[in-house]
């Protein structure tokens, strides 16, 4: 029998990774199921560990060393094997990865072990045999030949399990974007999905079916969350691939969260033809705290749509979005870039789709082939795939050769899209929103913070699409931004939305002129005109223009690099110092010393205003 587990998420965060901390409730699952049995369990998690595993190994001495280990994990989850392997320590790994394909990962010699499927009785099973002879759900080596145990049974009955083992959390989990005030935490209340999307894991994991909890014990942990969080207000993530899998249950536990009426805001991912069949569910789930969601567009064209077996069409796309917009959700939608049939003219026009069937966030995932899926027997029996480090299928890099667009450009469009999508009219647009359901404007320094972490957020996602390259970023960032000259405004003015009275009271009537410029590719420039009362327009143009009373040029390597998501007076004043100085002359000097004037004012007014909310017990800013 093992007595003493470590269980170890490896680090490997990339691209869209760097939006939020993910908390491995895996793990937290297979600790809760097995630390009545061992003398010891504990969780690490080295994406937030300063500490080597070495020094884990050393004070905690395990006899068992257990690792969940994604796609993108695959070398840094053979490199913590090593090191316990070279310690004498017993391995096994599990997650979505090893199980799709376990030969794999057993013919390195680090690795001894891999759990296929759900883990948690498999675990608990090994643990106490302390051999995975006869152990459901486990494959191994036995004399260098590769033994595949019978599958384990899903497990029927989810309420059975016991639920996460979060007192073994070493760290407070953050999510990076959103500034709202609130800690996060997880939850699941299914596993599976009845979905058959070609290129989704799900369907050779769970082979399509979808498993429920009850609502009732699904409320009995999220009260038990409440407590370990001390009742401060809360993000909640549902791991489900398909939260909306069973309307009848998804409607009882929102008559449970009425009941309780808990300060709790959830995020789902849910399929847009169930949203567009459940206008009244969606209603319903709004109005009880499930604000955000999470759709699989991925394309806007029926071809795609078709042949990936997505089952949806644009129009059930639309008014998915349009239900979910209607209700004051936090639409967010994802798109495949680089299928087999797509041309680089249809993958630039996503965005524009995006914000023209009413998404407020987009992500841009390069159509990744994993193995054990359809999509990935299909482009192998073709002879497409090109690309055969495992690392590289992580849904940035490109796998296989495409028809029409070459795997670097590939790449670039990625940035693009993301770019072309998060234009200003883009955060005009949260604020409206976050201004519809509370009925308050946002506070300007709070509004301009959230586009420095998105615009954080979106470089450190471009340089890992582009690996590492900040040139190949800025390019396709201002190739976006050149495209975007001719978009339509979204009608809303910022000063509608985001309050900054005083702001403009000080800066007066000006038309600014911010020009980025790179050294190989041409310039553009954001005009924005001013009055006393308002801002007439924020419009983006390619080059320069002449009349601007405040002219600025700023190198957009520079500019990136200073964006500064701290708190710190300093680092917000910082980037109008490097405007002021760039002054063409006296008068632009004078117009500029307005600009920096106002939005000092503007940090100390909002720091006066926090400070004042901290006293008073308030909840902070709800970003949306």
């Amino acid at each position: 029998m093992f007595k003493k587990i470590l269980l170890v998420k490896p680090k490997g965060r990339k691209g869209l990774g760097f939006a939020v901390d993910l908390i491995p409730i895996g793990l937290e699952y297979i600790a809760a199921v097995i630390e009545n049995i061992v003398d010891d369990v504990r969780i690490i998690d080295m994406e937030l560990e300063k500490k080597s595993l070495q020094h884990f190994i050393d004070v905690f001495h395990p006899d068992l060393v257990g690792i969940t280990m994604s796609t993108t994990e695959h070398n840094e989850g053979l490199h913590l094997a090593k090191i316990a392997k070279e310690n004498n320590i017993t391995t096994v790994v599990g997650g979505y990865h090893p199980t799709l394909v376990p030969e794999t990962l057993l013919s390195y010699p680090q690795i001894d072990m891999v759990i296929r499927g759900e883990g948690e009785y498999t675990m608990k099973e090994l643990v106490l045999k302390g051999s995975p002879k006869g152990v459901l759900g486990v494959s191994y080596k036995d004399n260098g030949r590769f033994v595949h145990n019978k599958d384990r049974p899903p497990i029927q009955n989810l309420d059975l399990l016991s639920f996460p083992a979060r007192h073994l959390r070493r760290y407070k989990y953050k999510d990076r974007i959103n500034n709202n005030g609130r800690e996060i935490d997880v939850i699941s209340m299914s596993r599976g999905c009845w979905g058959r999307c070609s290129f989704c894991c799900e369907p050779a994991m769970s082979k399509s079916r979808q498993r429920f909890r009850s609502p009732e014990n699904v409320m009995e942990e999220l009260l038990e969350i409440v407590s370990f969080h001390n009742g401060k207000p809360l993000q909640i993530l549902a791991t489900d691939p398909h939260f909306m899998g069973d309307p009848k249950i998804t409607d009882r536990f929102c008559d449970l969260l009425h009941e309780h009426r808990l300060d709790v805001v959830f995020s789902v991912m849910a399929r847009a033809d169930i949203i567009a069949s459940q206008p009244e569910l969606i209603k319903k789930m709004c109005d009880n705290g499930i604000l955000g969601y999470e759709v699989g567009i991925e394309s806007p064209n029926p071809r795609d749509l078709r042949n990936t077996r997505k089952g949806i069409t644009p129009e059930i796309q639309k008014k998915a979005v349009k239900i979910l917009r209607d209700n004051d959700a936090n639409v967010s939608g994802s798109f495949v870039i680089g299928l087999p049939d797509q041309t680089e003219e249809e993958i630039k026009q996503f965005p524009s789709y995006a914000r023209e069937i009413g998404l407020m966030n987009t992500a841009y995932g390069i159509a990744t082939p994993f193995p054990g899926t359809e999509f990935y027997e299909d482009l192998k029996k073709k002879g497409m795939i090109a690309e055969h480090d495992i690392t590289k299928y992580d849904n940035m890099h490109p796998i296989f050769d495409t028809k029409h667009i070459t795997m670097e450009r590939l790449q670039e469009l990625a940035v693009y899209c993301m770019a072309r999508f998060w234009t200003i009219d883009a955060f005009t647009e949260h604020a409206a929103s976050s201004k519809k359901r509370t009925g308050n404007k946002t506070n300007l320094i709070n509004f301009m913070q959230g586009m420095s972490k998105k615009i954080l957020f979106a470089r450190n996602a471009g340089d890992d699409l582009l690996n590492g390259n900040s040139g190949d970023t800025i390019r396709a960032i201002v190739e976006a931004l050149r495209d975007s000259c001719n978009d339509e405004p979204n009608g809303k003015t910022i000063h509608e939305v985001v309050e900054m009275s005083m702001f403009l009271r000080i800066l007066g009537n000006q038309t600014i002129q911010y020009t980025l410029k790179t050294s190989s590719v041409p310039q553009v420039s954001y005009i924005v005109k001013t009055t006393k009362k308002g801002i007439e327009y924020v419009k983006t143009i390619p080059g320069k223009q002449d009349n601007a009373t405040i002219d600025l040029d700023m190198n957009l390597d520079k500019m990136i690099n200073d964006i500064n998501d701290g708190n710190g007076v300093f680092q917000q004043i910082k980037p109008y110092i490097q405007i002021l100085m760039s002054s063409k002359n006296t008068m632009q000097a004078v117009n500029a010393m307005r600009l920096f004037a106002a939005v000092s004012t503007e940090i100390i007014a909002s720091s006066i205003s926090q400070k004042m909310n901290t006293v008073k017990g308030g909840l902070g800013y709800e970003s949306g």
